[in-house]
């Protein structure tokens, strides 16, 4: 099969897809805008970050299946790519843990401040005074929205350092989901309003969908506990910036985002965003999967899938009917 694979992927992975009689080729820097006129010919796609468009799947020949190498799929024109024919498949559960640990990080980063730290002590400023203050982890109540793989890793990461999590009750969670929840000893609520009035700390980990997009917004900040800590390592799209920017400032919000609304497509270039800049968040740049831990079971994964796929199995599929490879 040949495949265009137009981001980051580990050289050794590619090499066994060669090995496998894939016609592998690599084309790392490619941009969204540039996709278009690069995709006739191939019969796979594989992409992490680069957005896959209409104008890109409208253009594609031979195209019959696009790979996100992450677990979500809201880069890709999904729907087109329904209207056409073309499997559009992700990889779940490879990036929870690394996705996890980054989330981790910013709660800890934030509750001792680490970045301001490290910054004034660059500057050559020592002002132990002003960060010997700080709340800890033990004991505190994290509301953790969104129990999927990585929202369960973060749980258990949580329960570890002595918190008190909680999620909003769900009385079809899957059963193997539900037995994790179960040995962190979860307390559940009733919904997420109350989630948000219970805890000082609240982590999401959603899927942009039409039933999320905006979820963080004024209504629920109305309820959120000043002074908490909010943690987005999911999709920009489910806080409004801008509602959140309102919060921060009157009510002393603090936030860990890895996420934006505007990011660039690309790996490297300009952002301006103003809730980026603003300075109760912590910021980092979409970098949850970004372990190499992650990316080897990512790209693992992603091999199995293309020789699946030429055998006429569909892996992990999100649009179509897995029995349909075309």
């Amino acid at each position: 099969m040949r495949v265009l694979i137009a981001d980051a992927f580990p050289e050794s992975h590619r090499a066994r897809l060669a090995e496998r009689g894939h016609d592998v080729v690599f084309e790392p820097d490619t941009t969204a805008d540039q996709l278009p006129e690069r995709i006739a010919g191939f019969e796979a796609l594989v992409v992490r970050s680069t957005r896959v468009t209409a104008e890109t799947l409208n253009k594609a020949d031979a195209l019959r299946v696009v790979i996100r190498a992450g677990s979500g799929t809201n880069t890709i024109d999904t729907e087109t790519a329904t209207e056409r024919g073309i499997h559009v498949c992700n990889v779940p559960g490879r990036n929870a843990v690394a996705v996890a640990e980054l989330a981790f990080g910013l709660l800890l980063a934030l509750d001792r401040r680490i970045p301001d730290n490290v910054q004034d002590l660059r500057e050559g400023e020592w002002n132990k005074k002003r960060y010997a203050k700080a709340r800890g982890i033990l004991g505190r109540n994290i509301g953790v929205v969104g129990l999927g793989q990585i929202g369960l890793a973060f749980a258990e990461r949580s329960a570890a350092f002595g918190a008190e999590v909680h999620a909003v009750a769900k009385p079809d969670r899957d059963p193997e989901k539900a037995a994790r929840a179960d040995a962190v000893g979860i307390t559940y609520v009733e919904d997420l309003p109350t989630l948000a009035r219970s805890c000082d700390v609240l982590s999401f980990h959603l899927p942009a969908a039409a039933g999320t997009r905006g979820l963080v917004g004024r209504d629920l900040l109305a309820e959120v506990r000043p002074g908490a800590i909010i943690l987005n390592t999911s999709r920009g799209e489910i806080i409004d910036e801008d509602a959140l920017i309102e919060a921060m400032d009157a009510k002393g919000i603090r936030a860990g985002l890895d996420v934006y609304v505007d990011e660039p497509g690309r790996s490297t270039g300009q952002i301006d965003s103003r809730i980026a800049r603003h300075p109760n968040v912590y910021g980092t740049h979409h970098i949850g999967a970004s372990t190499e831990q992650a990316q080897q079971a990512i790209a693992e994964e992603v091999v199995r899938m293309l020789d699946a796929y030429q055998s006429g199995e569909v892996l992990h599929c999100v649009n179509l009917d897995p029995e349909t490879v075309g």
